[in-house]
């Protein structure tokens, strides 16, 4: 009997990277594969569903379940990681100086509802206390080229939204002064968002944290939370005529982690036994910061799913059984 042979998309990371050359076959699959800019990967899967297995946006994928969408079946392959609220742009002339002076704003957002500004939000309120509806939002994206334009996404009740101009984008508007800030900014070159300028480097702007490590640091050692931003997908028809297919693409993602993981340990060993990097070093490369599954990431998962409903993108917790393969709630 012959591999299945499913297409994929995602975007390239080093934890994946044996999975998208081949080095690594999932048990039973071939897997035909395409990398790309997860804007578009989610645009495309969203509104198209091009490809059998994909990256997705959590954000998304509680949003599609807790609307009766039946297309996906998420896998907790955690693509993506990143203490998004230290990644905030302001103007340096709109005098913010601390997260409480976002309050009154004028905020840009590619996409109200994707993963990484849930995550933002949900700081910005439970960390400094400034709540969605303290801001005046502004989305790049238009709808054609939204997730939310799949999704069913309504601006929830009670915050300021604004679209920003088809001919415009958040980096035209922070340069022109119409905008004072943004949360997340994403100018590479993709088919969904529209902003080009590069912010690095120019005086008018800097980062919200000027430390973001240390503010990424002192998140973590408070919370706990590594916050997730995409998951991995199957497409149901596919997973309800081969349930296997949920584990095994699962195990073979873990086993490229892992491998990955075991080579960068492998090449650091040179350097702690040079007196270059101290013992704590090889230890420290023994904690996994990406854990897969869903019993392992449960606080920040459960975290997300709170969030979603308290900020009115989902109308109730979606629960996790709901989103994932039932093979894999245990792991």
């Amino acid at each position: 009997m012959g591999r299945l042979q499913l297409s994929l998309i995602m975007s390239a990371n080093e934890r994946s990277r044996p999975i998208l050359d081949g080095t690594l076959k999932p048990d039973g699959i071939e897997l035909i594969c395409t990398a790309a800019h997860p804007s578009e990967i989610f645009w495309r899967q969203l509104h198209f569903k091009e490809f059998d297995v994909s990256e997705m946006s959590l954000s998304s994928l509680l949003m599609a379940i807790a609307n009766g969408n039946r297309d996906w079946v998420g896998l907790p392959i955690f693509t993506s990681r990143r203490f998004f609220h230290t990644a905030a742009w302001v103007r340096v002339a709109s005098g913010i100086q601390a997260p409480g002076d976002l309050k009154g704003k004028r905020v840009g957002v590619p996409e109200y509802q994707q993963t990484a500004a849930l995550w933002s939000r949900g700081v910005l309120k439970h960390e400094f206390g400034v709540e969605p509806a303290d801001l005046e939002w502004w989305m790049e994206r238009a709808e054609e080229r939204s997730h939310g334009g799949a999704t069913g996404f309504r601006p929830p009740a009670g915050i300021r939204f604004n679209r920003i101009p088809a001919d415009q984008s958040i980096g035209s508007m922070l340069v022109d002064g119409r905008l004072d800030a943004t949360l997340l900014y994403l100018s590479e070159p993709n088919l969904v968002d529209r902003s080009r300028v590069s912010l690095e480097g120019n005086p008018a702007f800097r980062l919200l944290f000027a430390d973001p490590r240390a503010e990424g640091r002192r998140y973590y050692q408070k919370t706990g939370i590594f916050p997730i931003n995409h998951g991995m997908v199957v497409r149901r028809s596919i997973y309800e005529q081969h349930p296997w297919v949920a584990l095994n693409l699962f195990n073979a993602f873990r086993q490229a982690k892992d491998s990955v993981a075991a080579r960068m340990r492998e090449l650091v060993s040179t350097h702690v036994e040079l007196g270059l990097l101290g013992p704590d070093a090889v230890s420290a490369l023994r904690v996994d910061p990406y854990p897969y599954g869903v019993q392992a990431n449960l606080h920040v998962l459960e975290t997300l799913a709170a969030y979603s409903c308290e900020q009115g993108l989902t109308p109730r917790v979606v629960q996790l059984d709901e989103l994932f393969a039932p093979s894999t709630l245990d792991l």
